[in-house]
C-alpha cells in the first residue's frame, strides 16, 4: 500500500526531550528558553546602545526582569492555564513549585518581566518606555526560539491535518489525542508561532528605523502583534486541554486582551508623539518670530 505524500513530507518529532549529565537532567525545552534569553539580551544591548544608552545597564535590568519573568511564567500556568493540576481533587499544591517538571506561560513571563524592568529602570534612573522599545524585538525572537521546546516535548500542537508540513507525534506519547489513527499528522503550531514571532521582530525593527513607530509604539506594537497571532492559533488550531471562559479557551481571552490593550496604547503614544511634534513646531515658529522682531536698520 503506497504511503501518502503528506506522510512522507511530514515534520518528524525528536525522539528525545532531555539528556543526562551525571545526576543532572538537561531538558531541551530549558535550552531553547536559555538560547532565546541570550539572543534577546544580545539584540537588546545593540538596540539600547544605538539609542544612545549604556549597553551595560541591560545586564542590571535583566537581573530583575528575568527572575521575575520566570516567576510570572510559572504563576500564569499554575493559576490560569491549569489550576486543577495543583489545587483540584487529589492534587498537591506543593507541585506548583516544581517548575522543572514543566508548565510556564509566556504572558505571565512578559507581565512580570516588565515589572522587573520597571523596578530596575526606576533604580537606575532610566526610561522604561525607551528600554521597552529597545527590548521588544528581542523578546519576540526569544519567544520564537522558546516555542521549539514544544517540538522537543511533542506538545501544544494543533488540529489534525493532511498538509505536507504536518507534524508527526509519537502515538505512544501521553499527548497524542485518544481515538485518532497512529499516523495522524497535526498542525505544527510551534513552527507557525515561531515564524510569526521572528517576522514580527523584523517588522518592528524596520518600522522603527523608518520612523513609522514612535517612542512607546514599538513595545505596544509588539504586544498587539503577538496577541493577534497567538489568538488566531488558540482560536482555530490548538486542541490541547485548556481552561475555558464562556466556552472559549482562556488563552483566546488573554491574547485578545493583549490586542485591545496594544492597539489602545499604540493610539495613545501616536497622539502623544503628534502633540510633542506640534509643540516643538510652535516653539520653533515662536523663536523665529522673536528673531525677526529683534532685527532693525541703522541710519
Amino acid at each position: 500500500m503506497p504511503v501518502p505524500a503528506a506522510a512522507i513530507a511530514a515534520i518528524p518529532s525528536p525522539s528525545w526531550s532531555a539528556f543526562h549529565l551525571g545526576p543532572l537532567t538537561v531538558h531541551a525545552y530549558a535550552l531553547c528558553i536559555l538560547l532565546g534569553i541570550v539572543v534577546c539580551l544580545w539584540l537588546t544591548r545593540r538596540r539600547w546602545a544605538a539609542a544612545g544608552e549604556d549597553p551595560e545597564t541591560v545586564w542590571d535590568i535583566a537581573l530583575w526582569a528575568i527572575p521575575l519573568g520566570i516567576v510570572g511564567a510559572r504563576l500564569y500556568h499554575v493559576l490560569i492555564t491549569a489550576p486543577e493540576d495543583y489545587f483540584g481533587p487529589g492534587a498537591d499544591p506543593v507541585d506548583a513549585l516544581k517548575i522543572w517538571e514543566g508548565g510556564i506561560g509566556i504572558m505571565g513571563a512578559v507581565t512580570f518581566g516588565a515589572l522587573g524592568a520597571w523596578i530596575a529602570c526606576r533604580r537606575l534612573g532610566l526610561s522604561l518606555v525607551r528600554f521597552a522599545d529597545a527590548a521588544a524585538p528581542g523578546i519576540l525572537i526569544a519567544q520564537g526560539i522558546g516555542r521549539w521546546g514544544n517540538w522537543f516535548n511533542q506538545e501544544l500542537f494543533g488540529r489534525p491535518t493532511d498538509l505536507p508540513w504536518g507534524l508527526r507525534i509519537d502515538p505512544l506519547s501521553h499527548n497524542f489525542p485518544a481515538g485518532l489513527p497512529a499516523d495522524t499528522l497535526f498542525h505544527p503550531t510551534f513552527l507557525y508561532e515561531s515564524i510569526w514571532n521572528v517576522l514580527g521582530a523584523l517588522l518592528l525593527i524596520w518600522l522603527g528605523r523608518r520612523g513609522v513607530l514612535k517612542t512607546g509604539q514599538v513595545f505596544w506594537g509588539y504586544v498587539a502583534y503577538y496577541g493577534f497571532g497567538r489568538m488566531m492559533i488558540e482560536l482555530f488550531l490548538r486542541i490541547d486541554p485548556s481552561q475555558e471562559l464562556l466556552g472559549v479557551r482562556i488563552h483566546v481571552w488573554t491574547s485578545g486582551a493583549l490586542v485591545v490593550l496594544g492597539l489602545l496604547m499604540l493610539a495613545y503614544w501616536g497622539v502623544r508623539a503628534r502633540r510633542e511634534r506640534a509643540s516643538v513646531e510652535e516653539d520653533d515658529v515662536a523663536r523665529r518670530g522673536l528673531g525677526a522682531g529683534s532685527g532693525g536698520s541703522s541710519a
